[in-house]
């Protein structure tokens, strides 16, 4: 597997956004093109391109909420684990100090980079971004969905 850096951590998954999600595009312009060229029938295509499109709304808000939604329980989890770790102390007081894509920008961070980019993003109020543009040591994170 490729090296995780900034520059490459967006992951995919490909049946989803590669088969799903373009099947659906050409599903509903093609609806679309029928509704335009077919005057007896055109209520019925349009329709069925708004019903076309409410699947496809549904589907990407169902995966999306439920994955996300786990997903940043267990970053805000795995930062107090990790801070514990490090400072021997409980993460509420920081924790409640950060947003959460603060949070989740330090997670890519090394142990060693991580104390450093913490009390940077304390002081300085470093933006999600910033945070991850000054890792120099990524920590990959090979499991999200």
């Amino acid at each position: 597997m490729k090296k995780q850096t900034y520059h490459n951590h967006i992951r995919y998954y490909w049946p989803h956004h590669y088969v799903f999600l373009p099947l659906m595009a050409i599903l509903i312009a093609w609806s679309l093109q029928k509704a335009y060229k077919n005057e007896l029938n055109r209520a019925e295509w349009i329709m069925f391109s708004v019903l076309s499109f409410c699947i496809l709304y549904l589907a990407i808000m169902l995966r999306q909420h439920y994955a996300l939604g786990n997903q940043d329980r267990i970053v805000r989890l795995e930062f107090r684990l990790r801070y514990f770790e490090l400072y021997s102390q409980h993460a509420k007081p920081v924790e409640d100090k950060l947003s959460f894509k603060q949070i989740a920008a330090l997670r890519f961070a090394g142990d060693d980079e991580f104390v450093i980019l913490l009390n940077r993003a304390l002081k300085e109020n470093l933006k999600p971004n910033n945070i991850k543009k000054a890792i120099n040591n990524w920590r990959p994170d090979n499991n999200r969905v």
